[in-house]
């Protein structure tokens, strides 16, 4: 008879190691999983996903219930499973010698309680704990019929429990908002990118599109425009032909209409009204005129999209602050920071970086600073410029030369070739640590 309680006591600590892993591995299921993912699994009509839903929507009930069965799952294996390992042990300690009722006490206590520890550790704590967070999924279906019935059935005392730690936690001056789930910071969802790319679950393209979506709102006109001094316009005092033949060789869609300068912008010549005109000498361009429109040179390109989604109008122009002309631009220009670089037949621009050696790359001195920065690896100290050409000004304090040479944090940029006092061509060669 004895010898079989001691079989059922064995038993019985046996299933609550078995319990308070279930009880682990449920808690690790329901704080790793996303509920976006169970409301998927719901869709796909998983078995048990609409209980783990519901589960996962009472969270914080969830948890307690977890945490009140793991609590009374390691009280009841303390007091039953190493008083059974210890009462198994001592006849076995006894046909070893140890005579002493005091020091067989202690000999079978200590090894009942590392036998029952490590028991507990690794069966009833690491190994579900580990699991579940490997493979939340599906350890939460598995677990989500059981955990719902003991969370119906111990409620009243979830409720005390629930109220009496809402006391403490206002006492100590968490208030009811600290209960909702903290969301995601960009930085976070970023890490969160990088991670499902390395491990496969985001092609390249992929995530470069989603990064691109979170830079979108954080650039303004300003960082997009295309120069004013680059800008190819139509100068209606000019003579028919000049014009024609400037039309010819640019080969743009749109482009501005101005009385001898882009102070004086009539409007917007788009390259289609032509088809069909008699365009003779003398020929009146503000007949094919569209109005001009016109943005800050600080609204977010967010806004300017819209912009360009309500006016139907395709280019707008860049004012600063003192309404100067500062620059145009246009929606390839806004969805090239979306997609990349997008060429057209007539395109033939050249690309803004390339490798010119090792460790070294000659850039143009229109790039963005922030493109440098991406492609090259390097971060320089915050200015109010938008271009490589701005940035070199900026360090030198002074207008630039071919042939000048200038010391920047992680690089050394050598000036090439320079128009209209701004360097147009610029030779990087980065500076790599030793360490």
């Amino acid at each position: 008879m004895s010898q079989f309680t001691d079989l059922v006591r064995i038993l019985t600590a046996l299933v609550l190691v078995i319990v308070n892993g279930f009880f682990v591995a449920a808690e690790f299921a329901l704080v790793k999983i996303r509920i976006s993912r169970i409301e998927q699994m719901v869709i796909q009509g998983r078995l048990f996903a609409k209980t783990a839903k519901w589960l996962a929507q009472r969270l914080e009930h969830s948890l307690s219930a977890c945490q009140l069965g793991i609590t009374m799952a390691s009280l009841a294996l303390g007091a039953i499973g190493e008083p059974a390992v210890a009462h198994l042990i001592s006849p076995l300690l006894e046909k070893l010698g140890v005579a002493s009722e005091a020091v067989l006490h202690a000999v079978a206590f200590a090894i009942s309680f590392t036998v029952v520890t490590a028991l507990h550790l690794v069966i009833g704590e690491q190994a579900p704990k580990v699991f579940a967070i490997r493979n939340p999924e599906p350890m939460l279906l598995a677990c989500a019929l059981p955990l719902k019935i003991f969370y119906l059935l111990t409620y009243p005392l979830m409720f005390i429990l629930s109220v009496s730690t809402d006391a403490i936690l206002k006492l100590l001056g968490a208030d009811e908002k600290s209960k909702s789930s903290i969301p995601y910071t960009e930085e976070e969802i970023r890490a969160l990118l990088r991670e499902a790319h390395v491990h496969g679950n985001l092609t390249r393209s992929e995530h470069s599109l989603i990064n691109a979506v979170f830079e979108f709102d954080d650039l303004v006109c300003r960082r997009i425009m295309v120069a004013r001094k680059d800008i190819d316009f139509v100068d209606i005092k000019e003579d028919t032909e000049s014009v024609l033949a400037m039309i010819r060789r640019t080969k743009h869609t749109r482009y501005p209409l101005c009385e001898s300068s882009l102070d004086e912008v009539i409007g917007v010549l788009h390259v289609k009204d032509l088809a069909g005109s008699n365009v003779q000498k003398g020929f009146d361009w503000k007949t094919l005129s569209r109005p001009p429109k016109k943005v800050p040179e600080n609204m977010p390109i967010s806004k300017l999209l819209r912009h360009f989604q309500v006016t139907h109008q395709h280019m707008a122009f860049v004012v600063d602050e003192y309404g100067t002309i500062i620059g145009m631009v246009t929606l390839e220009n806004v969805l090239e920071q979306i997609i990349g670089e997008v060429a057209d037949e007539f395109d033939v621009e050249e690309p803004d970086i390339v490798p010119d050696g090792p460790e070294a790359y000659l850039v143009l001195g229109s790039t963005s600073v922030q493109v440098v920065e991406n492609r090259l690896g390097i971060k320089f100290e915050e200015a109010d410029v938008d271009t490589v050409a701005g940035l070199l000004v900026h360090y030198a304090e002074r207008l630039l030369v071919a042939g000048d040479i200038i010391e920047l944090p992680g690089a050394t940029a050598k000036v090439l070739a320079v128009s209209d006092d701004r360097a147009t061509k610029v030779r990087f060669t980065l500076l790599r640590s030793k360490d």
